[in-house]
């Protein structure tokens, strides 16, 4: 994997590992780190040391007096050109990520921040965060994603903060030839998405997406709204109820939109979060507007979303702690993951998934809480025989697609049927891998 230059890379594949605060950890060893960037530094800064030693012996002295003057010249130039470079890399790795961002987005006069497909109060904060530090340095930022916006949390975190966020169906309706992901690392989701190669990345999950001048990805941190108050943090910015004098505030809307992007992605910091996550949430809280962040927590609920949690009460199967239910033609998507929610209020089940359909696609969403099941993995393994079906997550909670026909048999498999389907997933839930 490349990684760009002055950028930072982060990452660690098991949210349950060290945290906070930008640990680097459990690298690939081709993955070069701002650790071993400064080590080579040093060895750099060393290397042009002894050859200015070299340089001062009376022997070299001799040497240079002999020397024709312009190659003197260019052997001093280039001296002083390789001090100034090192000096310049060392300045640049010292510099915390949020100023490294900063100093990024200052070369834009316009860049458009994507999230993810539908996204959630997590990814949408986030964009407001990008886009804050970028007014900080004068560049336009335009906000955009694919999908839909359809949960009614989500709906009321864009209504309620009055937030300004673009629909595309296509690489050419984004905004400006500059892109930054939030809350994922590779583009997905809209027609040519594979071609769009992003400046900078910050995001929380598991991914091999990079930018080209800042990466960021934190996977041991809860939410990505988490990285983003850090970067605020190291600029200096503060809450605006406090009383900093030369502190520049930060908005009341923007503050309630990070806090509630860290609620919702944690549930409430109960799940999947670190240090990191209370640490931000505490710093954020004198400065955010409890009205807003209330109607945001508290929306009205769509009848159809009701009606499907119903269901996966009354028809769910369970199986010791587990419990599958199919809830079938669907209209609102987002109702499955809610469901899903709603299952693993029940007592005694520890692990659940919960399906259904829609123009030919079935959606899964499941959630665990019991150690011994990883609910992406779970899914992934289920599916995984299936022609152009994708599943996968965290181990608290993951989702997936699959094609109704390539499931019942168009492509290079037998088919399967949904009662086979449904002993799959039990299966892969008891930890039975075929």
């Amino acid at each position: 994997m490349r990684v760009p230059a002055g950028g930072v890379v982060v990452r660690s594949p098991d949210l349950d590992g060290p945290s906070p605060a930008g640990r680097l950890a459990d690298r690939p060893a081709d993955i070069p780190t701002v650790e071993a960037s400064t080590d080579a530094v040093a060895v750099g800064a060393s290397t042009v040391g002894r050859a200015v030693e070299a340089l001062a012996s009376d022997q070299a002295i001799d040497a240079i007096t002999a020397t024709d003057p312009l190659v003197l010249s260019l052997v001093v130039i280039g001296g002083v050109a390789v001090a100034i470079g090192v000096w310049w890399l060392v300045s640049w790795l010292r510099r915390p990520p949020g100023s490294r961002l900063q100093r990024v987005l200052t070369d834009y006069d316009e860049v458009a921040v994507l999230t993810h497909p539908n996204p959630d109060p997590d990814a949408m904060a986030t964009a407001m965060g990008v886009a804050w530090i970028a007014d900080t340095v004068d560049t336009e930022t335009t906000l955009q994603y694919a999908g839909e916006i359809r949960h009614q949390e989500n709906r009321a975190f864009r209504t309620v903060l009055d937030l300004e966020i673009d629909r595309i169906e296509t690489a050419d309706e984004i905004a400006a030839d500059a892109v930054v992901l939030v809350d994922h690392n590779t583009a997905r989701g809209f027609t040519g998405a594979q071609n769009v190669e992003p400046i900078v990345v910050v995001d929380h999950h598991p991914g091999n997406g990079t930018g080209t001048e800042f990466t960021d990805v934190r996977t041991e941190y809860g939410a990505a709204s988490t990285i983003v108050v850090e970067y605020l943090q190291e600029m200096g910015a503060r809450p605006a109820d406090e009383d900093h004098e030369e502190a520049t505030e930060i908005p009341e809307t923007l503050a309630t939109g990070l806090l509630y992007g860290i609620l919702s992605d944690t549930n409430h910091l109960t799940k999947g979060c670190s240090a990191a996550e209370f640490d931000a949430a505490a710093f954020l809280f004198d400065g955010i507007d409890e009205d807003l962040l209330d109607r945001i927590a508290n929306p009205q609920v769509a009848d159809d979303v009701l009606r499907i949690k119903a269901r996966a009460i009354r028809e769910k199967r369970v199986e010791g702690s587990f419990a599958i239910c199919d809830v079938g033609e669907i209209g609102n998507v987002d109702a499955i993951p809610q469901a899903a929610d709603e299952l693993m209020r029940l007592e005694g089940v520890t692990a659940v998934v919960v399906y259904g359909q829609k123009d030919g696609t079935i959606h899964l969403s499941g959630r665990s809480r019991d150690d011994r099941v990883h609910m992406g993995e779970t899914l992934s393994h289920a599916v995984s025989d299936i022609p152009m079906a994708n599943a996968g997550g965290h181990a608290r909670m993951g989702g997936g697609q699959l094609s109704i026909d390539h499931m019942e048999g168009i492509g290079p498999s037998d088919g399967v049927s949904r009662d086979e389907f449904e002993r799959r997933v039990f299966s892969a839930l008891a930890g039975e891998r075929s």
